[in-house]
């Protein structure tokens, strides 16, 4: 019987090969994230009793400072900036956050400084640190990191139209305009504020050391006055 003809192997081209190849290391790569991210996420019984007493000092310290006197401020504005996380935060303190505007690290909002805020400020001290900031830094900000809020969308604010579109009935038809409404604290301070989503800021360098410390104590946070302009140097 005669022999048959052995049959040709089918030919893959190497560009073909090479994507299979990347297909599979990629899938490895992501299972094993998966599996040390959920190896990571199973908390023991002592991580929730540590951090249930960490957050119930964060509430006990917070009481102890809202019997201070609130502070003054000798601005017509204050610039905010979240310089913590949410590691040993209390719901409250969450809460008040979440109120000024600031629901993430480096995130930063300008503000009148009445006493309402500067109570608000007393309460979350360990988490925020804020000053006075020049007019230089409030212009790069609103031009640099400025989103407006459309639709609940974030919009640069790279074209005037925009601004005159939502604030024009208020005679703010543009950065200028918008720029001298928060520097002077001007009577539609609060409609260009509301206009704006919080800046994201750039984790700084240097400049924060991680401390819940007060900066006139050594250490980050509470009052920086003018000099949280040099933070802001490095932030933005």
């Amino acid at each position: 019987m005669a022999e048959e003809d052995p049959k040709p192997l089918n030919y893959i081209p190497e560009v073909i090969l090479k994507k299979r190849k990347s297909r599979e290391a990629w899938a490895l790569r992501k299972k094993e994230q998966f599996q040390h991210k959920s190896f990571q996420s199973i908390k023991k019984p002592e991580d929730f009793i540590h951090e249930y007493r960490n957050q119930e000092v964060d509430l006990l310290r917070m009481k102890r400072r809202v019997k201070r006197k609130v502070p003054h401020a000798n601005s017509n504005v204050l610039i905010i900036i979240r310089i913590q996380g949410k590691k040993d935060m209390h719901p409250r303190t969450r809460k008040v956050l979440y109120s000024l505007g600031l629901r993430s690290m480096f995130s930063a909002v300008f503000v009148k400084p009445s006493e309402g805020i500067m109570a608000k400020l007393q309460r979350v001290e360990p988490f925020v640190t804020y000053g006075y900031p020049n007019l230089k830094n409030i212009k790069e900000l609103i031009y640099k990191k400025g989103l407006a809020r459309m639709d609940g969308r974030k919009v640069p604010l790279t074209d005037n139209n925009i601004i005159d579109q939502e604030l024009g009935k208020f005679g703010v038809v543009c950065l200028e305009d918008m720029v001298h409404q928060i520097y002077n604290a001007g009577p539609h301070f609060k409609e260009v504020v509301k206009f704006m989503w919080p800046f994201v800021l750039n984790k700084p360098a240097e400049g924060l050391k991680g401390s819940k410390t007060l900066y006139k104590e050594g250490g980050d946070t509470g009052n920086r006055e003018d000099l949280i302009n040099e933070l802001i140097d490095k932030m933005n």
